[in-house]
């Protein structure tokens, strides 16, 4: 055991510094100029839900993929979701609607995969028929990225996730892994800005998220229980929180936040605020 401990202490050592040497080259990039800043793009990845006749959730998403073929489709953490990724394009002119129809024409795709098993692919923030047995660990996909992530996460944690999530229900669960995560679902935009305009675009983000998530969003309920407007908020920060039931009454950063302060010159601040914050 101790021997193993060592080399865990060691290993995170090893990681520490390869990040620190990372936001380091990255801000030699930025100060040499060697990032594009001809032509800014935009893209965006669609998660989804993958139901059987009964709209229960169903872990068929390697079955999918086989039937798909098509490299725009990847897995996500839960066998019964799966991710659409679209073509990045130029950020001028009818990109918005290339960006629709080749959604409309991937999920059009899907379906007809889904539909020769029986299945149906839905598109909700959260699926309103999950249940807690869905995310049991033998419903995670089993890619070394998850499994690490898992591991790392409950062994910072050091007992199981609890869940507590008040609305006009109240949801309690204790859970052994991070497969709560699975439950949410969205439509994510990625949008290259060059290093001169990213301080201003991502406190512009920051500034709007707040009002644009209230009109916008809308997943109240998670496993029969009626819960805030926008469950998947809550969701997101207790499922991979790694802070221990007592530790929130410290005032202890949690792992998901909106953010903490403005950035004032480049994207490197964020790095390093949270290699500050986080241990690997």
């Amino acid at each position: 055991m101790g021997v193993q401990t060592a080399h865990a202490v060691a290993q995170r050592k090893t990681a520490m510094n390869w990040m620190l040497r990372d936001v380091h080259a990255l801000e030699h990039m930025l100060g040499e100029a060697m990032f594009d800043r001809s032509h800014p793009h935009i893209g965006a990845e669609q998660e989804m839900f993958l139901v059987d006749s009964a709209w229960q959730a169903s872990p068929i998403a390697a079955e999918l993929l086989e039937l798909v073929a098509d490299h725009h489709f990847t897995h996500e953490i839960g066998a019964f979701n799966l991710e659409i990724n679209l073509d990045p394009q130029r950020f001028e002119g009818s990109c918005f609607r290339l960006l629709h129809e080749q959604l409309d024409s991937l999920l059009a795709e899907g379906r007809r995969a889904a539909h020769t098993l029986d299945h149906e692919i839905v598109l909700s923030g959260i699926l309103p028929t999950l249940r807690l047995g869905d995310i049991q660990l033998t419903n995670m996909v089993q890619n070394p990225r998850y499994l690490a992530l898992n591991e790392a996460l409950m062994e910072m944690r050091g007992e199981d996730v609890d869940l507590q999530i008040s609305g006009i229900d109240e949801l309690h669960v204790r859970h052994g892994s991070v497969m709560a995560e699975a439950c949410n679902a969205s439509f994510q935009v990625h949008l290259q800005v060059t290093p001169d305009e990213f301080a201003n675009t991502y406190n512009l983000a920051q500034l709007v998220a707040g009002p644009t998530l209230s009109a916008c969003t809308n997943s109240p309920i998670l496993f029969g229980k009626h819960l805030w407007a926008e469950t998947r908020i809550p969701l997101f920060e207790q499922s991979v929180d790694t802070r221990r039931s007592g530790q929130h009454l410290r005032q202890r950063e949690g792992r998901v936040t909106f953010g903490s302060r403005w950035v004032q010159e480049s994207v490197a601040e964020l790095f390093k605020e949270d290699i500050t914050r986080y241990r690997p």
